[in-house]
């Protein structure tokens, strides 16, 4: 009997041992469950990940910030963002191999839908698109913008998104801080942060946010990406407000095969004349003259000397980047920074409303979304010759050094977090001057 008692109590155990186990394994799944779908939603809330790929195919680890920065701390969007950086293109399975010698398309946008919808459609009529890869390098992140680069399919596309964007951050630096001091406010007084500009005026993320996202961009596409950090030829950058004609790329291609034997002392190939509202002059000649920023396009050469003026690039005080290489960047290389174009414009700036003026009923920037250029048939196909002269404009009107710039950059935070986009991928510290 006593025998018979102790086995069934045995048999007790054991089934209580087995009925733990099962629990504790199914909590740990459970657990594990709930994991993946809060990294699924941060994914899909943050970037919105394609669901038809596999994670590990469509990423590439091989680049990242160094260590010996003082980036602002990121939060949860941030980090989402810097990660979704480093997928590859979209599209590869439809544009498998880009031509050998390839100009690569940089299109930066802010949050400006109704423009985007007309450049991207533009972009879809170029001729030669499909042999290139184009990158869209974001300023934060906006769904809207998203989803109009997400239905992209003329060529292999590639997203950015700036990850320290003033518009992720909601309660600090680069962002808006309670903190912060505003418009003219006396910081000792305020007992509040920031360094005013020259005018008095403390800084608006708002603003500051162009001229941050433009130079996190340029060192980004250059030195931080896998698909990029080795080409050494062209690279056009252009923006959401950009119409570009349908001979674009084949006459940048043409420009930038005649530029070492027609201008050789030109720093770059624009596609529009540098004052925005013109069409050209329409001769029979190639023309020099002061860099544009429509459509302008330059090659590793003169990114290293533009790098190389981090400091001038990030102590001036204007909130502008185009400015501020008119003002202080260009004027620092010793000799007139020229650019080779043709003599009828390839692309046109549209844009009536300024990124940080937004939109209002009495000033609407397109309307209805709708906007009519005026397209002739010598602009669907390469209008430049090879046999044709040079003529040079000398002494152009416009930003020179001495000026002294519109302000909106004098807070040293702003200045620091600009050096040290310089140094993000940077293997030596000499590269800053």
């Amino acid at each position: 009997m006593a025998v018979s008692h102790k086995k069934s109590r045995m048999k007790n155990l054991g089934f209580c041992r087995l009925i733990l186990i099962l629990i504790f394994g199914a909590v740990f799944v459970l657990l594990l469950l709930r994991a993946n779908t809060f990294t699924d939603l941060i994914s899909r809330y943050s970037v919105e990940s394609d669901d038809d790929e596999s994670f590990e195919s469509n990423y590439n680890y091989s680049l990242s910030f160094s260590k010996d920065l003082k980036l602002p701390r990121q939060n949860e969007l941030s980090l989402s963002l810097e990660k979704r950086n480093q997928m590859l293109p979209r599209n590869l399975d439809m544009y498998p191999k880009l031509a050998k010698n390839h100009i690569v398309i940089v299109l930066y946008v802010h949050n400006r839908p109704q423009y985007l919808r007309v450049a991207v459609d533009s972009l879809s009529k170029v001729k030669g698109i499909s042999e290139t890869l184009l990158i869209v390098s974001h300023d934060g992140y906006f769904d809207e913008m998203n989803k109009v680069v997400e239905g992209i399919k003329f060529c292999q596309v590639k997203q950015i998104f700036a990850p320290f964007s003033p518009h992720l951050f909601l309660d600090g630096f680069p962002g808006v801080s309670s903190s912060d001091c505003r418009d003219k406010d006396d910081a000792v007084v305020k007992k509040c942060e920031g360094t005013p500009d020259q005018y008095g005026n403390h800084r608006s993320p708002k603003i500051v946010s162009l001229k941050h996202h433009w130079w996190w961009m340029m060192n980004t596409v250059w030195d931080g990406l896998k698909e990029t950090s080795q080409h050494s030829g062209h690279i056009l950058f252009i923006e959401e407000d950009h119409f570009i004609f349908p001979n674009a790329y084949q006459n940048l291609q043409l420009l930038v095969k005649l530029k070492p034997k027609k201008c050789p002392d030109c720093y770059a190939a624009n596609l529009a004349p540098s004052d925005v509202k013109s069409k050209g002059e329409g001769w029979e000649s190639l023309v020099a003259e002061r860099m544009g920023n429509v459509g302008y396009s330059f090659n590793r050469t003169v990114w290293r000397m533009i790098h190389r003026k981090a400091r001038e690039f990030c102590s001036f005080d204007d909130y502008n980047w185009d400015i501020t290489m008119w003002a202080t960047v260009y004027p620092s290389f010793g000799s007139p920074v020229y650019s080779l174009r043709g003599p009828r414009t390839s692309a046109v700036h549209f844009g009536k409303c300024g990124l940080h003026q937004g939109q209002s009923e009495n000033a609407a920037c397109i309307d209805n979304g709708v906007f009519n250029f005026d397209v002739e048939e010598t602009d669907t196909v390469p209008n430049i010759k090879s046999d044709w002269g040079l003529h040079v404009y000398k002494h152009q009107s416009g930003y020179q050094a001495g000026f002294r710039g519109w302000g909106g950059w004098g807070d040293k935070r702003d200045r620091q977090l600009c050096l040290d986009f310089a140094k993000m991928y940077s293997t030596s510290k000499a590269d800053v001057v």
